[in-house]
């Protein structure tokens, strides 16, 4: 087990990245409320196999803020420069959430860079949500910061609403603590990026090993939306972990770090 280090990636926007370990690269692409410390207790197991890359995505904790809107194309570009930082020419993927979107629109934009795609609490896409969802999670998020109120005013509310019934104290602070560190002008981007989303047209196509990975107890993203997703992929594997809402890797860190490497050691 390596020690976790801080990494500044050079560039518009200047990107930061905590990495441990060696090997090949194992790109970690966090939630909509998150940061790269959603992964502070993956990264050590994982980093004893691989280059274990946790990336605040810009706008995102101690990456640089952004002119513009968020896109898929800038996406697209920051993850390759975080390959190419660290020298690799390919990286396996692992997205929760949000990044569970970023990471299927990366494999078709560069699909020779991309060894396998890890897609925890994943969707088609936000579009694909009913207009009785999309209000729910834009009224819960979006609407609150227009009106003057400031990430940590809503934290609380949402990460209670994002965890499951057996989540400990421990988790829910983790997740309250996220969302306290969120921008407000760049998490409107990426809510205004993300409820346009529909990635339906790209499993179809995607030639690389896919792992979906869903919690149990998720409310936002139930397995249903998993297996919709596992349909979609030809030869993709599906799991779930029990008594888990939607943050996996947070809720039950041991069972996702299991199943995650089991899965990426299978498609070295």
């Amino acid at each position: 087990m390596s020690m976790v280090t801080t990494h500044s990636v050079p560039g518009e926007p200047r990107l930061s990245v905590d990495a441990a370990g060696a090997g090949e690269l194992v790109i970690f692409l966090h939630g909509i409320g998150g940061n790269k410390r959603n992964w502070h207790d993956n990264l050590p197991e994982f980093s004893r196999h691989f280059l274990a890359a946790a990336l605040d995505i810009r706008g995102y904790g101690e990456s640089d803020d952004y002119e513009g809107p968020m896109t898929d194309e800038a996406l697209v570009d920051d993850i390759d420069r975080v390959m190419d930082f660290f020298g690799a020419g390919k990286a396996h993927l692992v997205g929760l959430s949000m990044g569970s979107e970023i990471a299927p629109i990366y494999a078709q934009a560069r699909p020779d860079r991309v060894m396998s795609l890890t897609l925890c609490a994943a969707m088609t896409g936000s579009s694909a949500m009913t207009d009785e969802e999309k209000q729910d999670f834009v009224g819960s998020r979006k609407t609150p910061l227009l009106n003057g109120r400031e990430p940590r005013d809503i934290a609380g509310p949402v990460a209670r609403s994002l965890i499951g019934e057996k989540a400990t104290q421990d988790v829910l602070s983790k997740l309250v603590d996220s969302m306290s560190r969120l921008r407000k002008a760049s998490y409107i981007k990426a809510i205004e990026w993300d409820i346009d989303v529909d990635n339906r047209s790209i499993f179809p196509g995607i030639e690389v090993p896919v792992h979906i990975i869903a919690g149990s107890d998720d409310r936002l993203t139930p397995p249903s939306m998993g297996r919709e997703v596992s349909k979609l992929t030809p030869g993709s594997v599906f799991s779930v972990v029990r008594d888990s809402g939607h943050l996996i890797n947070i809720e039950k860190p041991l069972e996702f770090n299991e199943l995650a490497i089991s899965f990426l050691k299978r498609h070295r």
